[in-house]
Parts: structure tokens; C-alpha cells; sequence
């Protein structure tokens, strides 16, 4: 489910903590990665359990339609079915995810007024009172599961709850919309445990990610004398403090990581100083990996194997 990407991301996090607050300690640090990576995958499931919870209020839509002394056409017509259809009702029968959902606690993390409030909200649109009051199939169910969930994404409450629970929530946000449209599409499944394959590829996690972090934090000494002579007539105490995490991170990685070309390793860490940092450290991090890779490369300090050809 994580990316490259994602793990440098946080990696780049984890070393501007401890940049601010120097009582942290190298082992704290990597124990909150491994921490990280644990909400990663929490908050898959829990979008899972919250998708679960809002199409669960058609269930007592339908009884209050019902009990109406004088109902109209539509509400005759209503059905619960984007409840009690084959899609969700595997998950909702699904023992071994729900067993994990309670080891998670998940009933107490969600707000109960603001699912009602979503549901109703999606209940007024016309796909929804479309769906509802027609023959469907499968294909059918999972066109309107995805429209809600692209207007859970776009709908407040559902943010606020999310970022409530789950610190990481932006950050992993892309990520998980793509794991929960994937799980979704799968479904009906006959694998009870169709949730466990989404978990977090020990490749990238463990022998990308904390390898990544635990080499820069044990070299930075290192690093920042490869870094310095490259810098010209920049004072490097000036630089901001995400351009130079970058770099650190880009060059830790050309030293130790065989497998990834130089030149992927530069363009991913000048897409992160785009999206984290100041409108210029695009142009200065691209400029200064630019010049340390040919530097390396001249050295003979990069053991690449093969083409180095892995792409992210």
C-alpha cells in the first residue's frame, strides 16, 4: 500500500522532529516510523469502517419512511440497498475484519452524528435516489460506493473525523483512497482476509524506508561535507531547514541504495522540496543533487548495479 514516495516523506518528517526538539533520541525516532507505518495502514481500515458505518444508515431511513402515515411515491419506493447489497454486505459478514476493526476500537474513534450527517447528505442526490429505487447490479453498486466516496473526501465532517483520528490523514490521504478503491473493487471476495494484503510491503518499509532513515541519521556528519562544498556562496545555516533534510535524504540514498538510479533518487527529492518546502527549492535542490551526483559519479563513491534502471 506505501510507496518510495511515501516512506522518504516520512523519513523527511521524522528528521525535521528531531532537528526541533534535539532530547529526541535516534531509537524514539525510528520507533515512531514504525509507528507511522502502523496508522498507515489503520487508516485504510478505518475509511473501510467509516464507508461501512454511513451506507449502514439506510437501515433506519427505510424504517422512517415506512412508519410515515403519509409517504410519498419515493419513499415507497425507497430501498436500503446501498446497505444490504453483496459489496458491503461482505464486508459487514466479514468476521476476521470485523475482529479487527474492534482490536482497533473503531467505535469509539468515529462520530456518529457527523456519518448521519454525510449519509443524509448523499441521500439528496440524485445518483443515490436513482440508485435506490431501480434494479442494479454489481457494477452498478460499486459506481455509486465510489461516488460516495468521492463525496465523503470532499465533505467536512469526513475530513474533520479522519484527522481526528489519524494524524497522517493528508499526508497518506492519495495512498489510501487508492488502497480502499482497489478493496472495494475486489469485492464480493471469498478471501476473509483480503484486508491483510493491503499491509505495508516489507521491501519498502523496512529495507527502503528504515534502512533510508537509520543511514542518514548515522551519517549526517558525513553527509553535510558532501553537501557544503557544492553550496558556493550559500551559508548552509541559512538554508531551510526541509531543502537541507532533502538533501541529506537524496544523497544518503545514492550512497546506500544500489538498485535506485541517482538521477530517480534526484527527481523524487526535487518533487518533495516542491510540494514541502519554499516556491524555489525546486530550482536549489535540483541544482545542488545536480552537481553532487556528477561529483559521486566522478568519485566513483555511486555502486550502482546493473542500469540502476528501479523505478518508484
Amino acid at each position: 500500500m506505501l510507496s518510495r514516495r511515501s516512506v522518504r516523506i516520512k523519513a523527511m518528517q521524522l528528521l525535521y522532529s528531531i532537528d526541533r526538539d534535539k532530547a529526541v533520541t535516534k531509537k524514539e525516532l525510528v520507533k515512531s516510523y514504525d509507528f507511522g507505518i502502523k496508522q498507515s495502514y489503520e487508516l485504510f481500515l478505518y475509511n473501510l469502517y467509516i464507508l461501512m458505518e454511513i451506507t449502514s444508515c439506510a437501515e433506519n431511513d427505510l424504517l422512517k419512511r415506512k412508519s410515515k402515515h403519509l409517504p410519498s411515491e419515493y419513499d415507497k419506493k425507497f430501498t436500503d440497498k446501498i446497505y444490504a447489497n453483496p459489496l458491503i454486505q461482505d464486508m459487514v459478514t466479514n468476521k476476521e475484519l470485523n475482529k479487527k476493526f474492534e482490536a482497533l476500537n473503531f467505535e469509539s474513534k468515529y462520530n456518529k452524528d457527523y456519518v448521519t450527517k454525510i449519509y443524509e447528505a448523499f441521500a439528496k442526490k440524485e445518483e443515490f435516489k436513482d440508485y435506490v429505487t431501480k434494479e442494479t447490479n454489481d457494477s452498478e453498486t460499486l459506481e455509486l460506493l465510489l461516488e460516495l466516496y468521492r463525496f465523503c473526501r470532499q465533505d467536512e465532517y469526513f475530513n474533520e473525523m479522519l484527522e481526528d483520528a489519524y494524524f497522517n490523514w493528508l499526508d497518506d490521504k492519495s495512498l489510501v483512497v487508492g488502497a480502499v478503491k482497489k478493496y472495494l473493487k475486489a469485492l464480493p471476495n471469498e478471501n476473509s482476509k483480503l484486508f491483510s494484503e493491503f499491509l505495508p510491503e516489507d521491501e519498502t518499509v523496512q529495507e527502503f524506508g528504515k534502512i533510508l532513515l537509520k543511514k542518514t541519521l548515522d551519517q549526517q556528519d558525513d553527509l553535510m561535507k558532501i553537501v557544503i562544498p557544492t553550496l558556493e556562496n550559500w551559508d548552509h545555516d541559512r538554508l531551510a531547514l526541509v531543502d537541507t533534510i532533502l538533501i541529506q535524504l537524496a544523497v544518503s540514498e545514492m550512497l546506500n541504495f544500489p538498485t535506485i538510479a541517482a538521477k530517480v533518487s534526484l527527481n523524487e527529492y526535487v518533487e518533495l522540496g516542491k510540494q514541502y518546502s519554499t516556491a524555489k527549492s525546486k530550482e536549489f535542490i535540483n541544482g545542488i543533487l545536480d552537481k553532487i551526483m556528477k561529483t559521486l559519479q566522478a568519485e566513483g563513491r555511486m555502486n550502482k548495479e546493473g542500469r540502476g534502471l528501479i523505478e518508484d
